[in-house]
């Protein structure tokens, strides 16, 4: 068997983007699993910003990765937790850019911890660049 994933486009404008993801666990769990592909979204843009995650887990932890030349951890939603991270304040100055010596415009997704029935919803609002 395999993880019951579904990914959302709520919003994909030419300037912005929020998607939506969820994951009900049978064990299996995701590693480096692409969820946000920049090339897939509407618009010329190379780059994307996390402005925004708004989560819950339960049981197991996510971590998010910008992909490229080598994977990047940029963020990890803790386990049995939800809530929101912003990165528009200071010392981000338009969101959390996607990060390694060549960035692909990917995001991925890999799961810690991950039970059968562990579950996450994650919503990501990103902004779009050059």
């Amino acid at each position: 068997m395999a993880d019951a994933v579904n990914s959302i486009t709520l919003y994909d404008g030419p300037h912005n983007a929020v998607l939506h993801f969820t994951n009900k666990s049978d064990g299996t769990g995701e590693s480096l699993v692409q969820k946000v592909d920049v090339a897939a979204l509407l618009g010329s843009n190379t780059k994307l910003y996390i402005e925004k995650i708004v989560y819950g887990t339960n049981v197991m932890a996510v971590e998010i990765y910008s992909g490229g030349a080598a994977n990047v951890l940029l963020e990890v939603i803790p386990p049995n937790y939800s809530g929101e991270i912003e990165f528009c304040g200071a010392g981000y100055q338009g969101g959390l850019p996607m990060a390694g010596a060549s960035p692909d415009g990917t995001l991925k997704f890999t799961t810690r911890g991950h039970t059968a029935t562990a579950t996450y919803a994650i919503t990501l609002f990103l902004r779009k660049g050059k």
